[in-house]
């Protein structure tokens, strides 16, 4: 098949490096495109990310050559090059939120790791397997932009995907109450041990601004969309606490719950083994064949043992088991810059392809 066309804006950044490498190979998307901050500019991407290679794997072939663009002074240059882009930018909330409407208004589609706009009424903010109907919320936006293809999708935080994946399939049961402790690893701040030594033997009991993200950003996942914005949902009330842990990669949840007609342990199993989504469905590249995987061992799931699994795509339960005060707990994990942030980015490019709300049309 005819490939679509891919820009990556703010490739130098962690979460940029992982898209490009998510691109090498890649059976529908080919990377032709990365732009950056201006000091970037000019150089190619070798040259720009030199020193500050944060992947575990080298940079690929395709990349290093690719002469970097400036993200703010090249919008129009950019959207006449690609088909569609991730955004992946660090930069103050207000400055994103104007950059990614212009790369929208020039009619590019923006597909977005960033925050700024998670909260923008007619944004769906998007967990592949959880809310696709979401997606029905696209052309409204686009009239309140005034395009024909351009719009702005955005992916979740990443601390969500550790426990709201294995609460989604037992909704039918009535959530009535969450408490969430996340233990999040060093990466989701963009960072190594080698960049950040404070955190070898620490952990740090805050993380500005992602307690309210955890709670609230599931219910924007959970609403509905009326009268061309999305509603978020009243239910369940979710309280959390968010720790930086001395992890590379991997979130873990330690998540206890109450239900209005409480499931038995075999019934939440059978619900976890059984769920599927949209992307399963549709079969797309990079959604995992199981989504959710529960151990019964019990010492998992483990960041260093499971993050990776089904490409870091999965999430992974264990230890379910009845609670003094909640009526369940358990523990969950995923991979947060592979199903957290860029990989879930891909996934979300994927499935907005596979419904038809990005076409290809650069030549």
């Amino acid at each position: 098949m005819e490939k679509y066309k891919v820009g990556i804006i703010g490739g130098t950044g962690m979460v940029g490096q992982r898209f490009v490498t998510l691109m090498d190979g890649h059976p529908w998307f080919q990377l032709t495109t990365i732009a950056a901050s201006p000091r970037s500019a000019g150089k190619t991407y070798e040259q720009a990310v030199a020193g500050r290679w944060a992947m575990k794997t080298p940079i690929p072939e395709q990349a290093k050559d690719i002469v970097v663009l400036d993200a703010g002074a090249d919008v129009e240059k950019i959207a006449a090059m690609v088909d569609f882009v991730f955004c992946a930018v660090d930069m103050k909330k207000d400055e994103i939120r104007a950059l990614e409407e212009r790369y929208a208004k020039a009619e590019c589609p923006v597909i977005s790791n960033n925050s700024a706009h998670r909260w923008t009424p007619d944004v769906p903010m998007v967990v592949p397997e959880m809310n696709p109907e979401h997606l029905e919320i696209i052309p409204a936006q686009r009239a309140r932009l005034g395009t024909k293809r351009g719009f702005i999708a955005v992916k979740s935080n990443c601390s969500i995907q550790s426990y709201a994946p294995a609460l989604h399939p037992l909704r039918k049961y009535g959530i009535e109450k969450a408490l969430v402790c996340t233990y999040q690893a060093i990466s989701g701040a963009g960072k190594t041990f080698e960049r950040w030594p404070e955190m070898v033997d620490n952990l740090i009991p805050y993380i500005g601004g992602e307690e309210e993200k955890s709670e609230q950003e599931p219910l924007k996942v959970w609403g509905r969309i009326e009268n061309g914005q999305i509603v978020k949902a009243e239910e369940p009330s979710i309280t959390a606490q968010c720790l930086r842990v001395p992890v590379s990669d991997g979130h873990t949840a330690a998540v206890f719950v109450t239900f209005k007609n409480k499931p038995t342990m075999e019934q939440i199993k059978a619900d976890w083994a059984a769920f599927r989504g949209r992307p399963q469905e549709l079969e797309l590249p990079s959604a995992p064949k199981q989504f959710l995987h529960y151990f019964e061992q019990p010492d998992r799931p483990q960041a260093r043992l499971d993050r990776e699994l089904e490409g870091g795509m999965a999430v992974s339960m264990g230890r379910l088991r009845p609670d003094t005060q909640y009526d369940y707990k358990f523990v969950g994990l995923s991979h947060n810059t592979l199903r957290g942030a860029a990989g879930g980015g891909v996934l979300l490019a994927e499935l907005l392809c596979a419904e038809g709300y990005i076409d290809r049309v650069k030549s």
